[in-house]
């Protein structure tokens, strides 16, 4: 399956708006290669498993897009003078490290997959994307998106959605494709505040931070603390996701808004992290994980769903008086997922099988 961190929806957006013939012309191929990418079956290629330990592989697309292309560094190998190279490196050694120290995780199918990943893909592609197997990187248009490399961030995002397809597989549309964004999202953030030594407190919570080149009204793709800031461009127009299910957004674009509507579950565990405070790699990154990887998800999962499952492993982890079954409640209460009247204890022993979920306002967008 064919997930790529920047929203069709955004390139469009783009492609519309910039004043560059040149810049219009490389977002429009980023699209099409987009667009025939995602009809594509899951990549067959085979991978091998290491034998133990972190593996990665590295290679270079030298501006095509056969893929893997060269071999340009092995797990191991010193740096070498592309930076971009040693970025993917570096990033998806940051992933492999999350999840291995905080969760005992072995790679992304938890045996050892060696982590391969593709730079320099294309010319001027504004993306890059998870293929069902491997990263691929593009150098960005030059204009308004530059290396892709350059965030751990993404990196993390793309490569959890590997994790998501061995485990619970979210299927990707409506508000189960939405929670699949969010929770690379979720452990795309974590894999860069647990390199960086960061608590939540000192997080910046964004996603995508430093794609922008100069000029860009915009900080990054996606903001967890602040769902709807991230950027605000005459050219990108402003960032559409909502932060509650107040401004949840029906449509049909975009898988049915998963790019969008991701800013709800994400906000809820921005909420769940700060009210814990410490790492957010810890305890609130424990329940996430532990939820994705337990069976309790249905693949079409509703919010509510999760949500349920979320404060079901809280309780189980942590008991039914802890502070963090009580945050996780109060962070799906206060982004409008469960019902803000309902009491924590029955929260917490309510029947936590997937429900219908709640029903949505009109569409506040035009």
């Amino acid at each position: 399956m064919f997930h790529s961190i920047v929203p069709p929806y955004l390139l469009e957006q783009l492609e519309r708006s910039a004043g560059d013939p040149s810049v219009r012309a490389r977002i429009r191929q980023s699209l099409q290669h987009d667009a025939v990418l995602r009809g594509r079956p899951a990549s067959g290629r085979e991978r091998v498993a290491a034998a133990a330990g972190r593996q990665r592989k590295v290679y270079d697309a030298e501006h095509g897009t056969d893929l893997p292309g060269t071999l340009v560094r092995s797990e191991g190998d010193d740096a070498v003078q592309d930076k971009a190279v040693n970025q993917a490196y570096d990033g998806t050694g940051a992933t492999w490290t999350l999840y291995k120290e905080c969760y005992g995780r072995d790679s992304i199918d938890d045996a050892g997959l060696v982590l391969t990943s593709t730079v320099h893909y294309d010319r001027g592609y504004a993306n890059a994307f998870w293929d069902g197997s491997q990263m691929v990187f593009g150098d960005g248009d030059g204009e308004i998106f530059g290396n892709f490399t350059s965030s751990v961030d993404v990196t993390g995002h793309e490569l959890t959605h590997g994790v998501t397809q061995y485990t619970a597989n979210l299927a990707y549309n409506g508000q189960s494709g939405a929670l699949n964004e969010s929770i690379s999202d979720v452990f795309g953030s974590l894999a860069k505040q647990y390199s960086l030594g960061q608590s939540a407190a000192d997080a910046d919570w964004l996603i995508g931070a430093g794609l922008f080149l100069p000029g860009v009204q915009g900080v990054a793709l996606r903001s967890m603390k602040a769902p709807g800031t991230a950027y605000d461009d005459p050219r990108l127009g402003k960032d559409p996701q909502p932060a509650t299910m107040a401004g949840y957004v029906e449509t049909q674009d975009d898988n049915g808004g998963v790019h969008i509507n991701s800013g709800i579950p994400n906000h809820a565990f921005y909420l769940v992290a700060t009210e814990l405070g410490g790492n957010a790699y810890d305890d609130a990154g424990k329940i996430w994980y532990d939820t994705l990887t337990s069976g309790k998800l249905p693949q079409s999962a509703s919010f509510r769903d999760f949500a349920d499952a979320t404060r079901t492993t809280a309780r189980e982890l942590y008991g039914d008086a802890s502070p963090q079954l009580t945050a996780v409640t109060k962070a799906w209460q206060t982004v409008g997922v469960v019902d803000d009247h309902t009491p924590l204890m029955n929260a917490a022993h309510a029947d936590l099988q997937p429900s219908t979920p709640p029903s949505l306002p009109p569409d506040p967008t035009p």
